[in-house]
């Protein structure tokens, strides 16, 4: 939070203010492919992985640009994609004048894929300020909810935590159909004025038929519940902070803000 105790430093404006300054497409920087992104985004393919789409990338990277943030978490770090769109806006000389924050921290489930976005961390000489946590998320954010709520009260809980608490920016850049449990567990471990960034699940089309208890669902039933699952989550989440989406070639990224 800043000295005042409101948020983490955007500027002062209405909430409608404030998403549209976020969720403008920075003009000043190009869409061009970061070139150890385009690398990476080449392996991605040759292992049958989907990346993003180029403009969702753009924009949460315009995004990443504005918000000034102490801790960041990646949920879903990947083969280092993301992280190095990332790294490239807060490490390249042209784009100097982006503060890295104080911590950025990866989080990848696969062992493997850990080493590698170690070695993007070491690439980025940005070893004293990054790292990454091979875990499951799910469990991070339960230990992490868990010390939080119970030292509520002191100053510095970090010590305590695998992650720096609380959390001013989370990306969650996850398989459809981990994203909402991920979504989730990451209501409670964010600062005040905190940030989540999230594509929305694919929105269901057609008649899927009657969904009964007593019979197994289908294909097309299941991405209904889980896209009603995800409707109660951001009904919930907005009932007392803020939230905007926004349309992109490729899906709709979505902003939560926790009130400050």
């Amino acid at each position: 939070m800043n000295e005042s105790g409101r948020g983490f430093g955007l500027p002062q404006m209405s909430e409608r203010e404030m998403f549209e300054m976020l969720l403008s497409e920075d003009e000043y920087m190009t869409s061009d492919e970061p070139e150890i992104a385009a690398n990476i985004g080449e392996q991605m393919i040759h292992m049958g992985l989907r990346p993003l789409s180029r403009t969702i990338r753009s924009r949460i990277r315009d995004i990443c640009s504005r918000i000034p943030a102490k801790n960041v978490i990646l949920v879903g770090g990947g083969i280092g994609h993301l992280s190095a769109w990332l790294f490239d806006l807060w490490c390249s000389e042209e784009k100097s004048n982006v503060e890295p924050p104080e911590s950025f921290t990866i989080i990848e489930e696969g062992g493997k894929f850990g080493i590698i976005l170690n070695r993007l961390i070491a690439r980025y000489e940005a070893d004293s300020w990054s790292k990454v946590i091979v875990k499951p998320w799910n469990e991070i954010s339960a230990e992490s909810t868990s010390w939080f709520a119970s030292n509520a009260a002191t100053s510095d809980i970090t010590p305590f935590s695998l992650i720096p608490l609380p959390v001013d920016l989370i990306l969650i850049d996850l398989p459809e159909n981990e994203r909402i449990d991920a979504l989730v567990s990451s209501f409670d471990l964010l600062s005040p004025g905190g940030i989540i960034i999230i594509k929305e699940p694919e929105v269901p089309t057609g008649d899927v038929g009657e969904i009964n208890d007593d019979m197994e669902i289908t294909q097309a039933q299941e991405k209904v519940l889980y896209f009603n699952r995800w409707i109660r989550a951001i009904t919930d989440f907005s009932k007392d902070n803020s939230l905007s989406f926004i349309e992109l070639n490729g899906g709709s990224l979505v902003i939560l803000r926790r009130s400050d």
